[in-house]
């Protein structure tokens, strides 16, 4: 009979899984690969996850990977926008295509789309072949192309069904507000691979968010359908139980245990900690998801007290100082507070390094 697992085990073992109960030292682009890519809706986010996860990580690591083309932004799992290692995209793009593909039939019904996609997605590659473009020139082109039609639908049809990758700029977090794409394969220089991979795809999700559920692999990808893959894989895995639910995880995997230090850590916006499963209360209570995923599909920059989502925060700028503004869901004991001060002074020195002074500040809950 498989054993059942506590809450704070499933915690600690998602923790140490995305290297947030000690900084780990290793590559940057180790880095991504373990954690299965960063969401990357904003610019900066993806650097900051790699701050709260690294020793002695500075922006040149990650900006120079993305230099080199080791490292890639593109459309992704749930559709969203990622970091992910080169080889990754290539080895697991098509394997993410049902998900984006649906993604974009359901938009087309929504919105009624009634062209002829192929064409649009063969002019698209035309122009796209050229030299990089931003959307906004993308949408003129396809304006003038298919007159009369939803400019908005068949951008995001070669949005969803052409692997295209940001260009990066000279923006410090590497990315501007107004990016271009490319096609993927010329900016890589090589093909993408054929095969789907969902076997080696799993391994790899729990690897990084595991032990979890058929469920959960299916929430943070955006793939459906894919108990067949786990149970032919079921050989290879070991099995847990967490109340009803069947949870799988990879045999060698020894879990810590649910007494294990956690250090507070400050997550950016859109962290996969937050995103990567179902059932979210291995890391967020119930009563705090409304302060953490926001309308517009936000999801707030948060703050890890004993492992569990404990607040929120933001850096405001005023000239030349820097203020990290904690916002506690609840009150915070003394030593915990003191942490957050040590931490968030590092923090806003990593991510407003022209600052000449730094500050921290609480909000407290109810003002």
């Amino acid at each position: 009979m498989a054993d059942t697992l506590s809450l704070r085990q499933l915690n600690r073992a998602t923790l140490a899984r995305q290297m947030l109960l000690e900084r780990q030292q290793v590559p940057a682009a180790a880095a991504v690969e373990r954690l299965a890519g960063l969401q990357a809706q904003l610019a900066r986010p993806p650097y900051l996850g790699l701050w709260t996860r690294l020793r002695d990580f500075d922006r040149d690591q990650l900006a120079e990977l993305i230099e080199r083309r080791a490292v890639v932004k593109a459309t992704w799992v749930r559709a969203t926008l990622h970091l992910c290692t080169a080889d990754d995209y290539v080895r697991w793009r098509a394997a993410l295509q049902p998900m984006l593909t649906k993604a974009w039939s359901a938009i087309a019904k929504r919105r009624g789309a009634d062209f002829d996609v192929d064409q649009v997605l063969a002019a698209g590659r035309r122009f796209l072949d050229q030299e990089p473009r931003t959307f906004a020139e993308i949408s003129a082109t396809l304006g003038e192309l298919l007159p009369g039609f939803d400019v908005g639908a068949m951008r995001y049809a070669i949005r969803t069904h052409l692997p295209l990758v940001q260009v990066p700029s000279d923006n410090p977090w590497s990315y501007s507000n107004k990016p271009a794409f490319t096609l993927a394969g010329s900016w890589l220089g090589r093909p993408l691979a054929s095969e789907d991979g969902l076997e080696e795809l799993v391994v790899r999700y729990l690897a990084a968010f595991g032990p979890a559920s058929v469920s959960d692999m299916q929430t943070w990808s955006g793939l459906a359908k894919l108990g067949e893959v786990f149970d032919g894989l079921r050989p290879e895995l070991r099995t847990y139980r967490d109340g009803r639910r069947e949870l799988f995880d990879l045999p060698d995997r020894e879990l810590p245990g649910e007494d294990v230090p956690a250090p507070v850590r400050f997550l950016p916006e859109f962290d996969n900690l937050l995103l990567a499963h179902g059932q979210r209360d291995r890391v967020i209570a119930s009563e705090h998801r409304s302060k953490v995923f926001l309308p517009g599909l936000r999801v707030r920059a948060t703050v890890l007290v004993d492992g569990f989502v404990a607040g929120g925060w933001k850096i405001d700028k005023a000239g030349k100082t820097a203020t990290l503004v904690i916002e506690p869901f609840a009150g915070l004991a003394r030593r915990d507070r003191t942490a957050l001060v040590e931490e968030g002074e590092r923090l806003v020195r990593f991510a407003e390094p022209q600052a000449r002074s730094v500050e921290v500040r609480f909000e407290e809950p109810g003002t």
